[in-house]
């Protein structure tokens, strides 16, 4: 008995085993999410390639993929939400955040995932990166030639801002 890669918790054998095994569906977007997290880590990359939608698998690298697999040490997997996705849903959306080392360099792929269900499968159909939230200033910005707020008496490009 071993914990999932995945990090729900839960013993491998209950959790994405059977999914990446083919044994039993996916039965939420999330779970497909995770089970394809976990084949990244136990090396599954057909799983991959099959758990893609079918129009979204004509630029897909299997190769590329094996090798980024193989060459990258899988730290953890953070859910940050879901939207739908259940077992009633036919589309829904995963946000999460993969850490990994890649050339001893520490990594983390954060995407929002779209997954939509066909048939009664689920399917991984695209991510996108988020976008930062733009920096709000509380107060206003200083000028290089404003006073120094630190109340030295200098312009703050002699002062604080050297």
């Amino acid at each position: 008995m071993s914990d999932c890669p995945c990090g729900s918790g839960l013993d491998y054998a209950a959790c994405c085993e059977p999914v990446l095994s083919g044994a039993a569906p996916a039965k939420t977007a999330e779970a497909l999410m995770r089970a394809r997290y976990s084949a990244y880590i136990k090396g599954k990359i057909a799983f991959l390639g099959e758990s893609l939608h079918p129009g979204s698998r004509h630029d897909w690298d299997e190769a590329a993929t094996r090798k980024w697999a193989e060459q990258s040490q899988w730290l953890g997997l953070e859910l940050r939400s879901t939207v739908d996705g259940l077992e009633d849903d036919d589309e829904g959306m995963v946000e999460f955040i993969a850490t990994y080392k890649e050339d001893g360099l520490l990594k983390h792929h954060h995407e929002r995932s779209q997954f939509r269900k066909e048939k009664g499968r689920w399917y991984y159909v695209d991510g996108q990166l988020p976008t930062p939230e733009p920096v709000k200033r509380d107060a206003p910005k200083i000028g290089r030639n404003d006073p120094c707020p630190c109340g030295s008496g200098k312009k703050y490009k002699k002062c604080c801002g050297a």
